[in-house]
């Protein structure tokens, strides 16, 4: 089921691509699909024509004056890709670029991690990165069109896990520190909270199924993904499936049949059923090393999956030197 994408040799800026960690993908101008990859360590972003699946260009961050331990993290991008996101961890910012990768605006935020773009409205949602050891209890709320940040108070420690619901008009985030789960209507600055039972899960990222029924997180420390019911005003656990090994970041395929799970500490990715809340797959390969971000395209035939390999264990299929993170289609 899966295959790794092979670059061809006039697109290649690095061995594949260094550390790869985020993936978001956007449908751009003429209906070309992009995926955008963060490389924390190289401080790069990697533009993926899904079409082709060809590196079309890697846009470098450290010639825009940020430094080599800037960390870029996670990217976003507008619906229609007039413009694109990435955080920076360690420089603390957030940056925006237009459609042609120019650096366009930018804006301050101690940690910044996860990102969430609301389709519908001006904001961009921020949490904060996993490497922060004690945060602010707050996540940001930017102003797309003039970058401006406000911070809204969740009232638990490494909000990290984000999502935004544009079904159900919601947001959510949640705490690495413990057992919670904020969330409230989209522009709203009270939020309410959901408390988990058992053991910290250390939940790491949600996603949202296309219809807006059901959201799904992974667990670090448990290696459960759990399964939340949206369609109440509180949001409620009705299931948990263990996948063991760290899941990540999931994704739905856009008919919401399946999720995708990378599970970073076992090297595969765990594929569920939604029908049946069952684990359908669990699949491998040499180039799944660390496996961390996932995407979907628009009609669900691929999906990619980035690989952080900061343990060393694929190489090039060229024979180079490294470490290079990797995407797998």
């Amino acid at each position: 089921m899966s295959k790794f994408i092979q670059w061809a040799r006039p697109y290649r800026r690095v061995s594949l691509i260094a550390a790869a960690w985020a993936l978001v993908q956007v449908t751009g101008v003429q209906g070309q699909e992009l995926l955008y990859v963060a490389s924390q360590e190289e401080v790069t972003v990697a533009v993926i024509d899904m079409s082709t699946n060809q590196l079309v260009e890697t846009v470098d961050l450290k010639e825009f004056g940020y430094s080599e331990t800037a960390k870029a993290h996670h990217t976003a991008v507008e619906p229609d890709g007039s413009h694109w996101y990435v955080s920076l961890i360690a420089a603390g910012k957030i940056l925006k670029f237009d459609r042609d990768n120019q650096l366009v605006g930018e804006t301050a935020f101690e940690t910044p991690g996860m990102l969430s773009l609301d389709p519908e409205s001006d904001l961009l949602y921020v949490g904060r990165s996993m490497a922060a050891v004690n945060p602010p209890q707050r996540i940001g709320v930017i102003h797309r069109p003039s970058m401006e940040l406000q911070e809204v108070d969740v009232f638990f420690p490494r909000p990290h896990a984000l999502t935004v619901d544009t079904r159900g008009n919601r947001f959510f985030s949640a705490s690495l520190g413990q057992n919670s789960v904020a969330y409230a209507s989209l522009g709203d600055e009270d939020v309410d909270l959901l408390g988990l039972d058992g053991m910290n899960h250390m939940l790491v990222q949600f996603a949202v199924s296309p219809d807006g029924n059901w959201m799904v997180g992974g667990g670090q420390m448990t290696g459960d993904l759990l399964i939340f019911d949206l369609n109440g005003e509180v949001p409620e656990v009705v299931n948990s499936i263990e996948v063991g090994g760290q899941p990540w970041h999931p994704s739905f395929t856009p008919n919401g049949h399946f999720v995708w799970i990378p599970n970073q500490a076992k090297n595969t990715v765990t594929v569920v059923d939604t029908r049946s809340w069952t684990i359908s797959n669990v699949i491998t390969h040499p180039a799944l090393a660390e496996p961390h971000g996932s995407a979907v395209s628009s009609d669900g035939s691929t999906i990619y999956i980035s690989g952080r390999n900061v343990a060393g264990t694929y190489r090039p299929a060229d024979g180079g030197d490294g470490r290079p993170g990797t995407v797998v289609a």
